[in-house]
């Protein structure tokens, strides 16, 4: 591990380099497969981790010019797709690499902070709420599970009736406008059920629920409205199975899908104990 903050050979705002932030990606206790991880992989744009302790925890960090991850950098960066998503990538790379070693808590997309010393020192200020969030998440993964409505699926598998010709025409027409909409409305409301049913099954066995905004625009990836983003908190012995029972939600439910992600690192139920004090532009 890094040394402490008040160790001799540390010296303060030091870690970084000139022009440069600490980038912090996870929080975990200080275990060697921590330094042994972040002596082998990179982090954002290539540049290479390195692990800073304090208050018997660990962060992996590495370091970001300062101008890009400054506030304003920051926001020009959160405005390119493209280059959001690299950041995206690099950082979920490191956290479930570091998932993969031992329990850790994800921090947000682009916490960052001045140097190496501003990070031992909010290891050390919120050292209890981390030891305590990481006793829960222990043994425990998060799987995802998004609802779609997508209406013109069911219409496409829906018999075609006949349309009269003559003086019936018109008002065949609106009555098939009208059960058109009904359908419609019938494949929102099996797809709110669906994601009703998804929470009641999982009762007894996740630990905690998490209730997203859905997915919008690019951000949604299915055909479709996402009707429901949730996360559930999972203990890791049960995950397979309940993946599989949530994946079969879906079946024989025309114009609705579901879409079951994981086993994941515990993302939504761990980055509400962001550290305090980032120095960065970064989500909250």
């Amino acid at each position: 591990m890094n040394a402490g903050p008040n160790s001799p050979d540390r010296v303060p705002g030091t870690g970084a380099g000139a022009g440069e932030m600490s980038y912090v990606y996870a929080v975990g206790r200080e275990v060697p497969a921590l330094d042994g991880l972040a002596a082998r992989l990179p982090g954002v744009d290539g540049r290479p981790l390195r692990s800073v302790g304090g208050g018997g925890l660990c962060a992996l960090v590495s370091p970001v010019p300062a101008d890009t991850f400054s506030e304003q950098g920051l926001t020009a960066q959160m405005e390119d797709l493209d280059r959001l998503e690299a950041v995206a990538r690099a950082h979920h790379a490191v956290v479930d690499a570091a998932f993969a070693e031992t329990s850790v808590l994800p921090m947000r997309l682009a916490t960052v902070y001045l140097d190496d010393t501003r990070v031992a020192d909010m290891l050390v200020r919120q050292r209890s709420e981390f030891q305590e969030l990481l006793g829960r998440l222990e043994g425990h993964v998060e799987l995802g599970v998004k609802v779609y409505a997508d209406p013109r699926t069911a219409a496409a598998t829906a018999p075609v009736s006949a349309t009269p010709s003559g003086g019936g025409a018109g008002r065949a027409y609106l009555r098939q406008r009208q059960a058109q909409q009904r359908d419609s409305q019938d494949v929102y409301r099996a797809a709110s059920e669906l994601a009703a049913r998804a929470a009641r099954l999982a009762e007894g066995v996740a630990a905690s629920r998490a209730v997203h905004r859905p997915q919008q625009g690019q951000l949604a990836v299915r055909a479709g409205v996402n009707v429901a983003n949730e996360a559930y908190l999972v203990p890791r012995e049960h995950a397979a199975r309940l993946h599989r029972a949530f994946s079969a939600l879906a079946e024989g439910a025309p114009g609705v899908s579901i879409e079951v992600t994981g086993p994941w690192a515990p993302y939504s139920f761990a980055t509400a104990v962001v550290a305090e004090g980032a120095d960065g532009g970064g989500p909250r």
